[in-house]
């Protein structure tokens, strides 16, 4: 049921419906049960994302489940622990390298009690803008960069040489010159294979490609040492050996020489759970069978926007997780899905259906990492986390479920004040209405509202937006109030404090009578114009009249009307705090300067000395009878009988500007004379001998 907002004995529909009946108990709090934000059984532990560091967190998530690198990084001694000196307990860890934030980054997503972790501290160490979403497969080539620079420097070869073990390949670039076959090879390592995918279809067919025979010819002949001249030449690279971790880019983001911006290229790829690279592979007796390990996916189809996510195995079950930022999705059967992550934002008219895959193969068009891991029988690691790790991960789950328990305290308090207020509430409500000749108080309903409504607790009481210039309840914020028995107001007032009370003693009668003269004018303004307008039809006789302005006659009604307005604004907005938007002192101050420059009823015959003008042609006499009409909308105008004599200032004034005029116009006729004369004595005799 809907309230009557105008009447104030409607007590309806003003937010008591909630404490009505029975209500939840968790409608009395607005916490989180804190247990959601708890790690669940067997579960991994997500990262928050900073603002644009999804792809920061995909990179965090692959690298943290190659349990080699995981347990080399165990192995980095930390230099506090190093030092003999432990981390006292009043005071945070704080990593002085790259390598020490990813290892406490790691034990804290291994054994941590949270169902995700900040890395806050870890990109911050990097530098990196947190706002701005960088290129994911440039962090990944600068990322690894750094992390062998760092651990070049460890004593542990183990550890000193991880990076180069699961991550670092070898291939040559070998150039054959097609005069003399002289065979040269220049040898590099690498840490992913960056392969182009337009035109291409298949994983296997980028891998072709990028291996591929290329011709130098013309302009880009190849000096032989041999020869000791350009010739034609063929080149290719060879690869040599592989890593453990095969790192595949997909280079979906390239530039575009139209626009002179990158863009993505949104076609699919296909790519399979097994990889066999020994046909692709210089020396043939190895193993080269790899498998599927991790998918890096961008959602969206601008290069310079979207979403970062991961499909990572985890090595030891061999189930596939979903990794996107906080939340960690297990994918069930122990299958690759990659789902809506195909699904582009803004589809085009143009796009290509997604084509039929086979049992133990993949699609993407969104896929611009693929990772695979050499296949082995050998039993994944069980890696542990170090003591001094791990006293670090026991001190943040402390602080963890301290504050789950002071979030469930707050809730269990919550819950408390919420049901002594429901009672308080239903028994008070029961008590609100004002019983026939009980007393009452008057109440803003904005006010009763906010007690109703427990997401805001109530300030004390404030009437003051309410009441009049005589300090009494406004009549028109009747509307505003309810009308409540004396009982529960003395509550309120005792609970909350505020005021000034509104009883019965506050409706003031003084508005109620200015008010109601008001509206008899209004709706009889039309009858008494033309009332008036007969009377001036009338001559006066006598000294029985009054002056009034030709002006203030020929628009009284006008003037009667905005006076009238005038007056019912005033009276609505007669307190300067109504709704609080009390104006500024110097605003109202102008606004009356630039009402009093404005002429009002009968001022257009008042001269400057206040007292009536001398100039009979802007007034004209009216009777008693219109003149007492006029007084009624005009209370305030200068009232002149028509036996009133003009301003004797005004007269004087006069007077002497006219002796001056005829003084002026005297002097100017006897100059005029004298200038004759002048002219008859001295020009004439030269002038007389000119033709006439």
């Amino acid at each position: 049921r809907r309230n009557c907002r105008g009447n104030p004995n409607c007590l309806v529909g003003i937010g008591e419906h909630v404490w009505l009946g029975e209500i939840d108990e968790n409608s009395f709090h607005n916490i989180d049960d804190p247990n959601c934000e708890r790690r669940k059984k067997n579960a991994f532990v997500g990262l928050t994302n900073l603002g644009a560091t999804c792809y920061v967190n995909t990179f965090l998530q692959m690298w943290f489940l190659n349990l080699e690198l995981r347990q080399a990084l165990y192995l980095c001694p930390s230099s506090t622990h190093t030092a003999g000196e432990g981390i006292p307990k009043d005071k945070d860890y704080e990593p002085q390298s790259i390598c020490e934030h990813l290892q406490y980054l790691f034990a804290l997503l291994q054994n941590s009690k949270r169902r995700y972790i900040d890395p806050s501290g870890f990109v911050k160490a990097l530098g990196l803008d947190t706002g701005q979403q960088q290129d994911a497969q440039e962090f990944s080539k600068l990322f690894m960069s750094l992390l062998e620079d760092t651990l070049s420097r460890q004593k542990n070869p183990d550890v000193r040489n991880i990076v180069q073990k699961q991550f670092c390949g070898e291939y040559a670039y070998v150039t054959v010159c097609n005069q003399c076959g002289r065979e040269s090879q220049l040898v590099s390592k690498f840490y992913e294979l960056e392969l182009n995918i337009q035109g291409h279809k298949q994983l296997t067919d980028c891998i072709t490609e990028f291996l591929k025979e290329e011709k130098l010819e013309g302009d880009n002949r190849y000096f032989c040492e041999t020869c000791q001249s350009k010739q034609n030449a063929t080149r290719k690279i060879r690869l040599l050996s592989l890593p453990c971790t095969l790192n595949l880019q997909l280079m979906r983001f390239v530039f575009d020489r139209q626009t002179g911006h990158k863009k993505k290229l949104n076609t699919y790829i296909g790519f399979s759970e097994l990889l066999d690279m020994e046909p692709f592979m210089e020396q043939k007796n190895g193993v080269y069978v790899y498998e599927l390990s991790a998918v890096l996916i961008h959602r969206g189809v601008s290069a310079y926007s979207g979403h970062y996510i991961a499909h990572v195995k985890d090595p030891q079950t061999g189930e596939w997780y979903k990794f996107n930022d906080e939340d960690i999705e297990k994918m069930e059967g122990k299958k690759l899905q990659l789902g809506i992550e195909e699904d582009l934002a803004e589809p085009s008219k143009s796009q290509t259906r997604k084509p039929k895959c086979g049992k133990g193969t993949h699609c993407s068009r969104n896929a611009y990492m693929l990772v695979y891991r050499l296949q082995t029988r050998e039993k994944s690691l069980t890696v542990e986390v170090p003591a001094f790790l791990q006293e670090l991960v026991e001190r943040d789950n402390c602080k963890f479920e301290e504050w789950c328990n002071e979030m469930a305290e707050m809730r269990k308090q919550s819950v408390a004040r919420g049901k002594i207020k429901h009672e308080e509430v239903k028994e008070l409500y029961k008590r609100l209405p004002a019983e026939a000749g009980s007393p009452y108080d008057f109440i803003s309903l904005e006010w009763l509202q906010k007690w109703l409504d427990e997401s805001t607790p109530p300030k004390p009481i404030d009437n003051t937006a309410c009441l009049c210039s005589h300090g009494k309840l406004h009549p028109d914020k009747i509307s505003m109030m309810k009308r409540i028995s004396e009982y529960v107001a003395d509550f309120f007032y005792r609970r909350y404090g505020g005021g000034p009370r509104l009883n019965v003693k506050a409706l003031c009668k003084d508005c109620v009578v200015e008010r109601c003269r008001i509206l008899r004018l209004k709706n009889q303004l039309n009858e008494d114009y033309k009332t008036v307008t007969n009377l001036l039809k009338i001559t006066v006789k006598g000294n029985d009249g009054f002056w009034v302005g030709k002006a203030s006659l020929r628009s009284w009604r006008q003037l009667a009307l905005e006076q009238l307005h005038e007056q019912d604004e005033d009276a609505e907005h007669s307190n300067g705090k109504m709704n609080g938007n009390a104006q500024n002192k110097d605003e109202s101050n102008e606004e009356k300067r630039e009402e009093e420059e404005e002429l009002n009823f009968n001022e257009d015959i008042v001269c400057p000395h206040g007292d009536l003008c001398i100039s009979e042609n802007d007034r004209r006499v009216v009777s008693r009878e219109a003149w007492e009409k006029l007084k009624q909308y005009f209370p305030k105008a200068p009232e002149f009988p028509n036996n009133k004599e003009c301003c004797s200032q005004c007269k004087i004034l006069e007077r002497e500007g006219e002796e001056n005029e005829a003084l002026h116009k005297m002097m100017a006729s006897e100059q005029k004379t004298s200038l004759q004369n002048l002219f008859h004595d001295k020009c004439r005799p030269c002038l007389g001998s000119w033709p006439q």
